[in-house]
């Protein structure tokens, strides 16, 4: 335990010294990661008619970067597969909200560095459990830099609402005068109707997330404050099992290639538009990425940094 702190404590120290020392500068200043959560790449970027995803793989993939080999290399679960995000690290942990992450979050880091209020970080989910992504266990971070939540109607680890009241809540913050420097937004459709294995509604919701993925851009451009200095980062927190596997798209969680392939793409004022990354991303570079872009360190993520969006 005592070596747990202090290792913690040096953690510290290297995030103000990195970020007093890290000299690029990006034009971001507002980063919002969109987490589709549970569509099968089949469904989504894998059909090269794109029937149920046509704003994505036309007018926002036309401005942005995609990756076409972006995978989750950890537990294809929804909690564990957001804590890779949030955290930069690989954990097994149960998926019903039950237990904190090993590791400070994103949000954590970026609002001591800065100093900010929490309300400069939030957490949006209509899945109770997923208020676990800006808590951790870790002894020198716990309940310490804690980003604001609207995690499910009582966030208390059970209860889940709808994707229509996330985005209200997101549509409130990002056409405020004040909007967080940093968000994460989870639409639950797809998973729910998939685990429901209702096959209809859940290709509906690809439809219908696609529509919100739009609108959500779009708030961003009509904010003087957020355009053009806005990185939005779309991606999914795992896939589904493919057709003759398991419960096919029924489920998820072990290591097929229909639960690890998912996507990436990203838009905003420092990227190349309409370019094609074929090199392999995974999760946990979503938490270095972004705390490069936005001058802040992370010692404990173990993902890379995505310099392919750069070049």
């Amino acid at each position: 335990m005592k070596k747990q702190i202090f290792l913690s404590a040096l953690c510290l120290v290297f995030t103000h010294f990195f970020a007093q020392n890290n000299t690029v500068e990006y034009k971001t200043k507002y980063v919002i990661v969109l987490v589709i959560d549970g569509p099968r790449y089949s469904e989504t970027f894998g059909d090269t008619s794109c029937q149920y995803i046509p704003n994505l793989c036309g007018q926002l993939k036309e401005n942005g970067v995609f990756y076409d080999n972006f995978r989750n290399n950890g537990p294809t679960l929804t909690v564990p597969g957001h804590t890779a995000i949030t955290t930069g690290n690989y954990q097994r942990m149960a998926n019903n909200g039950t237990n904190l992450p090993k590791y400070p979050s994103l949000f954590q880091y970026y609002l001591f560095n800065r100093n900010a209020p929490s309300s400069d970080a939030y957490v949006i989910s209509a899945k109770g459990k997923l208020n676990v992504l800006g808590k951790t266990k870790d002894k020198l971070w716990e309940d310490k830099n804690l980003p604001l939540t609207y995690c499910g109607p009582n966030a208390n680890g059970i209860t889940y609402g709808t994707d229509g009241e996330s985005m209200k809540v997101a549509e409130k913050l990002l056409t405020s005068e004040n909007p967080p420097h940093l968000m994460l937004l989870n639409l639950l459709a797809v998973d729910v109707w998939g685990h429901a294995a209702n096959y209809k509604k859940y290709v509906e919701s690809i439809v219908k997330c696609d529509e919100y993925t739009l609108k959500i851009w779009n708030l961003i451009q009509s904010n003087p404050l957020m355009k053009d200095q806005t990185t939005l980062f779309i991606t999914n927190d795992h896939g589904r099992h493919l057709e003759g596997h398991k419960s096919g798209f029924i489920s998820h969680g072990d290591n097929c290639e229909g639960c690890r392939h998912i996507s990436l793409l990203v838009l905003g004022p420092d990227l190349q538009k309409g370019k094609v990354v074929h090199k392999e991303g995974e999760l946990i570079d979503l938490s270095k990425t972004i705390s490069t872009m936005m001058n802040f360190d992370m010692p404990t993520s173990k993902g890379r940094f995505l310099e392919e969006l750069f070049k």
